[in-house]
């Protein structure tokens, strides 16, 4: 680790700066993922199984709800497919914006004791989340060999709602972890807006079954400021033929990148205030 610096030394420096500072300290921030995930995982036999379990149960049950007991006339077949293209992304969104929010308060004394820029522990909590939904993948890729849904060039798209999500969930990590640390009402509040945010996006359902409602375009439109809703929509393009919703995806990357620049302002003009508080 670097020289230990007092902890009000090193607040307010410039974009570049720390940018160039992270860079320095890349190494470190690999060291620090890497030593997350065997301690999450240290006592448990099941390893990074645990990962994909919760989506997997809670892929099954709605499968079996949608196509045993009600007659199902959302979402697109294999709806398994369907279900775990969404579940898995969205759990990642979860635990990602839980566990960043908390990624400050869980590093107090570490953050106080050394002179690493104070984003570098807000990158690891990201970066953990962001490897285990990479180690979730093949268990989708899988479903999709055995189920063989009609693949095509827009698989593509995959990557792209990967790096949309980073960039989605590293900008909330970063505006609401200092956030966090001084008022103790917003991890509740974001663990509440989470649970009502798998229902207002397209998980269950498409983003088609949306668009062909009766509701007034107004709120379709709204509804695809939703970052989720193309999100989803490039991880899905791949999977199921049909027209992509090219706007949808581009609000998605435009909205994204603006929560990324909006978390990075924020966390440096709250830093010092947050440094009294560890």
């Amino acid at each position: 680790m670097s020289r230990p610096v007092p902890y009000t030394a090193g607040v307010r420096t410039s974009t570049m700066h720390t940018l160039r500072e992270l860079m320095r300290t890349r190494k470190i921030l690999a060291v620090l993922i890497r030593r997350d995930l065997k301690l999450r995982y240290a006592d448990s036999m099941l390893g990074y199984v645990w990962t994909v379990l919760e989506p997997l149960m809670m892929g099954s049950i709605y499968w079996f709800v949608f196509t045993v007991i009600f007659h199902r006339t959302v979402g697109a077949e294999p709806y398994i497919i369907f279900l775990l293209s969404g579940l898995l992304p969205f759990m990642w969104f979860t635990n990602g914006i839980n566990e960043g929010i908390q990624s400050l308060a869980s590093q107090r004394r570490l953050i106080a004791s050394t002179s690493l820029p104070r984003q570098i522990w807000v990158l690891r909590s990201t970066g953990a989340k962001s490897v285990e939904f990479l180690l979730s993948i093949p268990v989708l890729a899988l479903f999709a060999l055995f189920y063989r849904p009609q693949f095509d060039l827009q698989l593509v798209l995959f990557p792209v709602g990967f790096l949309i999500q980073l960039m989605l969930l590293l900008g909330l990590a970063l505006l609401f972890s200092p956030i966090t640390m001084l008022v103790r009402d917003v991890e509740p509040l974001i663990r509440v807006a989470t649970r009502a945010l798998f229902y207002a996006s397209p998980i269950i359902y498409s983003l088609n079954d949306v668009v062909v409602t009766s509701l007034p375009p107004v709120v379709v439109g709204l509804y695809k400021f939703n970052p989720l809703t193309g999100i989803l929509e490039c991880y899905r393009a791949g999977f199921f033929p049909g027209p992509v919703h090219w706007d949808a995806i581009l609000a998605a990357a435009a909205i994204s990148a603006a929560i990324l620049a909006i978390g990075w302002t924020v966390f440096g003009r709250m830093e010092r205030q947050v440094l009294k508080e560890v």
